[in-house]
């Protein structure tokens, strides 16, 4: 009878420590296990653990689905810095993409997958002003990379090179803080040159060559005459 009685005791307790949720410290923090609906649903929007205002653990995201829950993200924070470990997901559960937060800014490397299946589809590397920063990558589902540009602050600035499936590259861009700017370069497949020449601020410029069968064909003039806004009109 006495053991009847510390399990009823025990199942109560636990009960009733479940029920907690909502909150706040004596500093009017939250606290503890929290957990949010949509308004004017019983449909869970959030839920997860802070500790005095700080939020800890993992943290779940859903949306509001013809009156169900479906997880949508999750958040899981470091410990040891205010950075966040998300992932967000498909509505059947696949994950679309993943990296690092730093509250609303996207920070280091990011993937991103293709929805047919776990290969990824974009890499991309930010920095911590949430800029994209370094090599940025997409790739073909079969693995294969389809394109590679380089970023500074934010801004595509280098080399950018774009590649068939089987690996040869078709075309060539060179940017300058977002602009076209310098040398450019396109192939068929089969990595035969289909024409080349330069870009000065996004506009064709100078001599552009252009070839069939790798042979030159012609040649055609875009040279940028800037223009003296000074000079009268004749």
């Amino acid at each position: 009878m006495k053991q009847l009685f510390f399990v009823l005791i025990l199942l109560t307790g636990s009960s009733v420590s479940a029920q907690i949720l909502n909150q706040f410290d004596s500093n009017g923090q939250r606290d503890g296990k929290w957990k949010k609906n949509f308004e004017n649903t019983d449909v869970v929007r959030y839920e997860g653990t802070f500790s005095h205002g700080d939020e800890i653990g993992t943290f779940k995201f859903y949306k509001n689905v013809q009156g169900k829950p479906v997880l949508t993200a999750t958040r899981e924070f470091n410990p040891n810095n205010d950075t966040a470990k998300v992932t967000f997901l498909a509505s059947n559960g696949k994950v679309v993409s993943e990296g690092l937060m730093m509250d609303k800014l996207y920070i280091g490397d990011w993937k991103y997958y293709h929805s047919s299946g776990t290969q990824v589809m974009t890499l991309e590397h930010y920095n911590n002003k949430g800029l994209l920063e370094g090599a940025r990558f997409i790739y073909y589902p079969s693995g294969q990379i389809a394109e590679k540009s380089l970023y500074e602050h934010g801004k595509l600035n280098g080399n950018a090179l774009w590649y068939a499936e089987n690996g040869t590259v078709i075309k060539e861009y060179h940017y300058k803080m977002n602009t076209l700017h310098g040398a450019a370069k396109f192939f068929d497949e089969f990595g035969t040159i289909l024409a080349e020449g330069n870009y000065l601020n996004d506009q064709k410029h100078g001599t552009w060559k252009y070839y069939e069968n790798g042979e030159l064909k012609e040649e055609k003039d875009f040279t940028v005459i800037s223009k003296n806004p000074y000079k009268k009109s004749e």
